[in-house]
């Protein structure tokens, strides 16, 4: 299949995880690479809504102090985790570092930015809380990110 994710047996990994999903060299020389970043395991667990949509939130401003060179964080349709697109090739461990960091960051969060009417879609849809909750328990797993299947 086209998408990389749909080649992927969504029964043999254990999540949480940090995986290279994909590397693309564009047209014009660029690279970008995107991450899976899975919070949880697919087909027997998920984040709700509110959660997904304020680490979407936190995430992609807490990250952007961490490195210029994100340039997206996207929640997946199934609920599990997030795509972390960045510029330029990254090794493996920058890119834990960078995850780790804006994860301690949300930790210590005292709003979820851009949570209003004016800036988001669904400005009510939101959990810090929630967020928070997940972050930490990523964070708990820390050693387990590198593993992605059995």
């Amino acid at each position: 299949m086209n998408v990389e994710s749909f080649n992927l047996d969504h029964r043999t990994v254990v999540a949480p995880y940090v995986r290279l999903a994909d590397t693309k060299n564009l047209p014009a020389g660029d690279v970008i690479q995107k991450y899976d970043v899975r919070f949880t395991q697919p087909n027997v667990a998920h984040l709700e809504m509110p959660t997904i949509h304020s680490l979407e939130h936190l995430f992609a401003e807490h990250s952007r102090n961490h490195s210029d060179r994100v340039v997206d964080f996207s929640p997946m349709g199934c609920q599990t985790g997030f795509y972390l697109i960045l510029q330029g090739e990254w090794a493996y461990d920058d890119v834990l570092t960078l995850v780790q960091d804006t994860l301690t960051d949300i930790t210590t969060a005292t709003e979820v930015p851009a949570a209003n009417e004016v800036q988001c879609g669904w400005g009510a849809n939101h959990t810090l809380a929630g967020a928070q909750e997940a972050a930490r328990t990523f964070l708990g797993a820390r050693e387990e990110w590198s593993t992605v299947t059995a």
